[in-house]
Order: C-alpha cells, then sequence, then structure tokens
C-alpha cells in the first residue's frame, strides 16, 4: 500500500481525525506532503466523507499539534545546547546562531505566521521558536492562523477539483522544489564563503 492509499483509508475509516493525523505526521516529518494530504481531504470531503468545515478545522488542529510537538523538542534543546552543537560542527561558528537568534527574536511572530504556508519551513520554524522560547500562546495563534490559511487553500482546490485534486500537488509541488534549490543554494554559498574565509585566514 503506497502513502496516498494509506492516508485515503485513514480519511476514509476515520473522517476528519484521520486527516488531523496524517497533518500532524506531516508536520513531524517534512518529507510527507501537505500538498497531497490537505487536497486529498478536499476530495474526501466532496465524497461526502465528511463535511468540508470539519475537513478544515481538523486539519489545523493536527498542524498545531504537531508544530506544538516541534517546539517541545526547541525547547528541549536549549539555547546553550544548540551553541554546544554549533561549535561542534564544521563551518558553523557560534556567531553564526547569535545572529540567527537575533533574526529571529526580532521576526519570530512573522516567521512563524509566514513560515507555516512555506513546504518543509512549515514544521522547522518551531524549533527555533520553542529554543528561543517563545510566549506560547502567540506561537499557536500564529501558528494556527498560518495553517488555517494553507490548509484552507488546498483544501478548497481539492474539493473544487474533485477527481483531479492531484494537480494541486502538481503545481505546489513545483514551489515546493523551488523554495528547496534557493534553501540548497544558500547553504552552499554559506559553505565556499566559509571555506574561502578560512583558507585566507590561515595564509601566513
Amino acid at each position: 500500500m503506497n502513502l496516498v492509499d494509506w492516508v485515503t483509508d485513514l480519511m476514509h475509516t476515520a473522517g476528519a481525525p484521520g486527516a488531523a493525523l496524517a497533518i500532524a505526521l506531516e508536520n513531524l516529518f517534512p518529507p510527507l506532503p501537505s500538498e497531497v494530504f490537505l487536497p486529498l481531504a478536499g476530495f474526501t470531503a466532496a465524497q461526502g466523507k465528511m463535511s468540508l468545515l470539519d475537513a478544515i478545522l481538523w486539519t489545523t488542529l493536527g498542524s498545531v499539534v504537531g508544530a506544538l510537538l516541534l517546539y517541545w523538542v526547541g525547547a528541549s534543546l536549549g539555547r546553550d545546547r544548540v551553541r554546544r552543537i554549533a561549535s561542534r560542527m564544521p563551518l558553523v561558528r557560534v556567531s553564526d546562531v547569535d545572529r540567527t537568534e537575533a533574526w529571529f527574536l526580532r521576526n519570530g511572530y512573522r516567521a512563524v505566521f509566514f513560515g507555516r504556508m512555506i513546504p518543509v519551513f512549515r514544521s522547522l520554524i518551531s524549533i527555533p521558536a520553542g529554543v528561543e522560547r517563545m510566549r506560547l500562546a502567540p506561537f499557536l495563534a500564529y501558528t494556527a492562523a498560518g495553517s488555517l490559511l494553507w490548509n484552507t487553500a488546498l483544501i478548497l482546490a481539492g474539493y473544487l477539483l474533485g477527481d483531479n485534486w492531484h494537480l494541486v500537488e502538481q503545481y505546489v509541488g513545483i514551489g515546493s522544489k523551488v523554495v528547496l534549490g534557493l534553501a540548497v543554494v544558500a547553504v552552499l554559498i554559506f559553505v565556499v564563503t566559509r571555506l574561502s574565509k578560512s583558507r585566507v585566514s590561515s595564509r601566513p
């Protein structure tokens, strides 16, 4: 049984709570595709297996639960432990962590809200929020708001497209690949820049 079949059976069996479980797992394991699960939830609602409102509310609840679990992971790690880990990593400086922390403190709530609509980062953004011990109530509110917009858009698309719900994944998947590609380029630029600086500083 492939992933889509498993999620389909889950939604048919458990209805909207099954959709919530699928989205909670997608938050915990970013490679699982929300751009497949959410339109599928909309299609399932169009078939009458759940109401459209239930699909939106339950998947948003699943998003919040998954984000909260990752928030606790970040909170368990803590700032000092993250700094110690960074100090042992090649090409990474503690000052990089400090700059990232400063950026997050300036943009934390916006990052959480808009990050919920960016594939992969929608899950990972919860970890620095936990590390920085962002106030829990605003974190949950911005997570819920961003997730509600993302989930509603994809569920409605699946609901309206009916049997062609899978087209959503094709178009959103292109956006996901662009985002991941930009992230890879950013990492490569960081590595090349850091290596170049290391070579210059090591010259007599």
